[in-house]
């Protein structure tokens, strides 16, 4: 495949009229490589980041071995993508079936849970068709509710189980596995490495009460990436803390840490190219938007770093919001997002960070659905892994493992 040095190299050669996705390998490959050799663990990709075959396997090539799968179409699509891979189904809430299929058809051992009702439903799910006999080989892993209040997406409202619950799940599942974790989840892009502090002090209380083996704790995602106006500190950070919490635990002495980011590894992977199809004052109609690419740009607010690809461009900067392509009123990206303040319809934009869930939510909704797709050499617009932002060298001395 052709690859292109820049945006603007694209926008040069094709001029596109539809959005396109640019993705960038080396970054995927760069971020993956840094939680292989960095976390003081295993570390799984979180599929429904961006499920892209192309970027599976760019992480796979870079050490990721295990993934973290929450639909038995993800089962199905990294199973088909590398057949040697952990699959590690990690959704509390799944269908007899996805569970029969990931267990007998792709192999996949690892189920969370976060009721009995789903304990029963997983141990019944993967009893051998023939005998009836139970599955001797099931590793499973209970969610416990946590905290999401460092974090700008909140995951704490509706899986996991509470301190009340715990141990007796834990005691439950014990009797059909001889492999037990625990996993919980501390939010979307926590901006403090506290976030994992309260985290694993809930683990630790449940574990005790429950007093069973636990053989891995999951420390689930929130790793964070850059965006405008949230720069988080350094990951090297979070993997300390996580590591030296770990290790308060009561848990087996040959227990597994897991980490599953995918933001993490996914945010610097891909940018989106959008044209200017119409400006009212400081509002631009672009080609993508809510129902695409740009879906987190207006739903929650998320300011993505932006840039002109036009060289004639050079007024000062001002600050815009976007309107998408569909009929709807709620196409609609608040931003603000800055810009030279003489853009117009007809100019193209560049739109960073959009690897983590944006490439992954375009619909065909009102059918602007379309998107090519570029590899491009150059930076992304912005980085954790470029070596730009460096921890004092105090910190850096510090061994993680």
């Amino acid at each position: 495949m052709h690859i292109y040095p820049n945006a603007k190299a694209v926008v040069r050669d094709v001029a596109p009229d539809e959005p396109v996705i640019l993705n960038r390998p080396h970054a995927a490959m760069r971020a993956a490589r840094f939680f292989v050799e960095k976390f003081p663990g295993k570390v799984l990709y979180a599929v429904k980041a961006n499920p892209s075959p192309e970027l599976i396997t760019v992480l796979w090539e870079a050490g990721v071995t295990h993934y973290d799968v929450a639909s038995i179409a993800e089962v199905r699509l990294v199973r088909a993508a590398l057949p040697d891979a952990t699959l590690c189904f990690m959704h509390p809430i799944k269908t007899r079936k996805a569970i029969a299929e990931a267990y007998h058809k792709h192999g996949c051992k690892t189920f969370s849970l976060d009721t009995q009702e789903e304990l029963e439903k997983i141990v019944e799910a993967c009893r051998d068709p023939e005998t009836g006999e139970a599955a001797t080989d099931l590793r499973l892993a209970v969610r416990l509710r946590v905290s999401s209040e460092f974090s700008e997406l909140s995951l704490a409202a509706k899986f996991g189980c509470d301190l009340l619950e715990a141990p007796a799940l834990l005691q439950n599942a014990r009797q059909h596995c001889d492999w037990l974790g625990v996993c919980f989840h501390v939010g979307s892009q926590a901006m403090s490495p506290f976030a994992f502090v309260q985290a694993l002090d809930r683990t630790r209380a449940a574990i005790a009460e429950a007093s069973v083996v636990i053989d891995m704790v999951d420390v689930g995602g929130g790793f964070p990436s850059i965006y405008p106006g949230m720069e988080p500190p350094p990951l090297e950070d979070y993997f300390q803390i996580i590591h030296q919490h770990y290790y308060a635990l009561p848990i087996a002495y040959n227990a597994e840490l897991w980490c599953e980011p995918g933001r993490a590894l996914s945010a610097e992977y891909s940018s989106l190219i959008v044209q200017v199809e119409k400006r009212r004052g400081d509002e631009l109609y672009i080609n993508d938007g809510a129902y695409g690419a740009l879906y987190d740009a207006a739903h929650v607010g998320w300011k993505f770093p932006v840039r002109a690809l036009e060289d004639e461009l050079r007024d000062p900067e001002m600050d815009f919001a976007f309107y998408g392509p569909t009929c709807d009123d709620a196409d609609y990206m608040a931003g603000p997002f800055p810009l030279p303040s003489d853009i117009q319809a007809g100019d193209y934009i560049e739109v960073g960070m959009i690897g983590a869930y944006g490439a992954a939510m375009k619909t065909g909704f009102n059918g602007f659905g379309n998107a090519e797709q570029y590899i491009v050499a150059d930076e992304p617009m912005a980085s954790l892994y470029d070596g730009s932002r460096q921890r004092p060298e105090a910190d850096n001395v510090v061994s993680l493992r």
